[in-house]
């Protein structure tokens, strides 16, 4: 997530800037035809293009209003679960009898949120973070979960043997919240939780649960393919058929008003399509770009410092020492 002012125009366009190369290809030659070789019939008029690009504004708003509200519903889950996470740590410290179990229960948390954060920057085939452009942009910052092991992070907070079974697990998030539940029974046949205590923490277990098949929701179901597919494509073909409608019109122009600066008015196609075209093209980079939230991109949901501000919290609560302060980020990017 960008969490600076603001996109600065140069990044912008040096993010788009393979679109901007195809695009001044696709203007400039239409017009060269046209007024070079003497192709007069490669116009096309207007009201073709016009709706054509009435259509586009359609289905690009479509799918923009639906990739901000994924992105919405992953902000919403995940702020939940940082909200969960410290009324368990609440719980961990006030309603366990043994200040060092209610330790263990808390680290184990902190496993769960480790094992989620890793299933959910899994890369998938339709996501776009290895495109050559993001990837490019991803030079500036680094994703956590790609510099360091799952095994390493979970033996910061698990024994050995519990990491192994975890890892062994096809679903490791679940089989930390399994050990978690496990735990608090165990507890309680103890005498180290009351059974209300005990019934809170199951609850708030299932609770933890629900959210997390919600965040899996959004990363394993992606933006509909048909979708996501047809928008692309309608919006090429309008890049491809706008230098040929403003031929026309730029023509008309000329006649009205004679050469601007001993230039034909019909060469002012090309950066005017170029213009509209790059709009088009952006925007839909700009929502391609956001519709997986957990991917690792610039506009992600930023899982990685929620998780660090969460264990603070939660150490913190617990009374330790040491805990060191979340470290400040590099750059304008949180992930």
């Amino acid at each position: 997530m960008h969490t600076g002012k603001s996109y600065r125009l140069p990044e912008f366009i040096k993010w788009t800037r393979r679109s901007i190369y195809v695009l001044l290809v696709l203007c400039t030659v239409p017009v060269v035809l046209y007024q070079v070789a003497g192709w007069r019939w490669l116009a096309v008029p207007w009201g073709v293009v016009f709706l054509l690009g009435a259509t586009v504004a359609l289905s690009s708003g479509f799918k923009n209003v639906q990739t901000y509200n994924r992105l919405q519903q992953a902000q919403q889950v995940w702020a939940s679960i940082a909200g969960s996470s410290r009324i368990w740590g609440a719980m961990c410290r006030d309603l366990v009898a043994s200040p060092e179990q209610g330790r263990v229960l808390a680290y184990r948390h902190l496993a769960w949120l480790t094992a989620l954060r890793y299933e959910m920057r899994r890369a998938m085939p339709w996501e776009t973070a290895d495109k050559s452009y993001n990837a490019e942009y991803r030079r500036d910052y680094a994703i956590p979960e790609r510099e360091e092991r799952l095994e390493r992070e979970l033996l910061k907070y698990l024994p050995p043997g519990e990491v192994s079974q975890v890892l062994a697990s096809g679903n490791r998030a679940l089989q930390v919240m399994s050990l978690q539940s496990r735990a608090t029974t165990l507890l309680l046949a103890a005498g180290g939780l009351t059974v209300g205590a005990f019934n809170d923490m199951q609850k708030l277990i299932r609770d933890l649960q629900v959210l997390q098949c919600g965040s899996e929701q959004i990363k394993n179901f992606p933006f509909p393919r048909q979708y996501a597919f047809i928008n692309s494509v309608i919006v090429w073909i309008m890049c491809v058929l706008l230098p040929f409608g403003m031929i026309g019109e730029f023509e008309q122009l000329g006649a009205r008003l004679g050469t601007v600066g001993g230039i034909d008015t019909v060469w002012l196609a090309v950066p005017t399509s170029l213009l509209i075209g790059w709009i088009y093209l952006a925007l839909n980079q700009v929502v391609e770009a956001s519709e997986n939230p957990f991917e690792g991109g610039a506009n992600d949901v930023p899982i990685s410092h929620i998780c660090r501000d969460i264990e603070f919290d939660l150490r913190e609560m617990l009374g330790e020492a040491d805990v060191p302060s979340p470290a400040r980020q590099a750059s304008d990017i949180a992930l």
